[in-house]
Parts: C-alpha cells; structure tokens; sequence
C-alpha cells in the first residue's frame, strides 16, 4: 500500500526497540512496480503523501528515529526520477534525515545507453546534485568515488 507505512505491529516494534528505520516509497513489488507509475498529482506530491503518512505512524508509536528515503527507481520513470531529483529538497520540511540511492539506477544509464557498470560518472553527479538538493545520506556501489563527491561538495558548496 502507498500510504500505509507498514503494519501497526512493525510499528510498535519499532517504537518498542528504539532502532532507527529506513521509510523508502515503493509501490507494488519489484514485478509489479514498473506498471505502478502513474501519479496524478505528481510524484513528488504523491511521495510528501507516502511520507505524511509515515510520519503518523512514527508518531502514534512513538518511533523517533526514522529516515526518509524516496526510493529512487522504484514505481518512477526515468522523467519521474530527475523531477524528485530536482524537487528532493521539498523533503526536508520533515525535519528527517534524507537517504539518496542513485548509485547505477536505470534512471542515469538508459538516457546515456550505458550499462551500469558505465554509469559512475553520472552517479557521481546525480550524487552532488542530491547533496545540494538536501540528501544526508548517499547510498551507493562506489565508496571511493562518493567520498570524494561529498568531500568536494563539503569543501566547495556545503
């Protein structure tokens, strides 16, 4: 489900452990996902909904510690993927750290006809293009190469 976050036992799981929690949009299943794309209002709209919701959750069971993850690539087509990119820093309204999973998404290579494999450049920059939009957090493949992103990022523009 969009909106729901997870089951209430997940929830008061949580709130019982104390961990922090990874909250990543997805609709559907990694099967289904890419017939899920349609969103009416747009899909950072839809992913501030997806993310209103879970901060309910995380309120009602007293979670404290969640992070925001937009879920790059998952249930969003290549156009959809640059504007949450674009639009990423709308999610710090949450006052949540920001988790930013770009590294090898299709997102970046197919424009490019590239494999995966070639998309480290254009990882590296949708990685500063996250940093400057408001990501906390990068996830990636490519440990060496992020650092230097975020250690040119923190130098120059942070």
């Amino acid at each position: 489900n969009d909106i729901s976050g997870g089951c209430d036992a997940m929830w008061e799981l949580l709130g019982e452990l104390k961990v922090p929690y990874v909250a990543m949009h997805m609709r559907g299943t990694p099967a289904t996902m890419s017939g899920l794309t349609d969103y009416p209002d747009g899909v950072t709209a839809a992913v501030m909904d997806f993310f209103e919701g879970i901060r309910a959750k995380a309120e009602e069971h007293g979670v404290e510690d969640w992070i925001l993850d937009p879920g790059f690539g998952f249930a969003k087509t290549v156009e959809q993927n640059w504007q949450l990119l674009r639009e990423m820093s709308v999610f710090q309204t949450f006052g949540r750290p920001v988790l930013a999973g770009l590294s090898r998404k299709s997102f970046l290579y197919k424009p490019l006809g590239i494999t995966p494999e070639e998309a480290l450049p254009a990882t590296m920059a949708a990685n500063f293009i996250a940093l400057r939009n408001g990501a906390d957090i990068l996830r990636v493949h490519d440990v060496k190469e992020a650092r230097e992103t975020v250690r040119l990022y923190g130098l120059y523009m942070g």
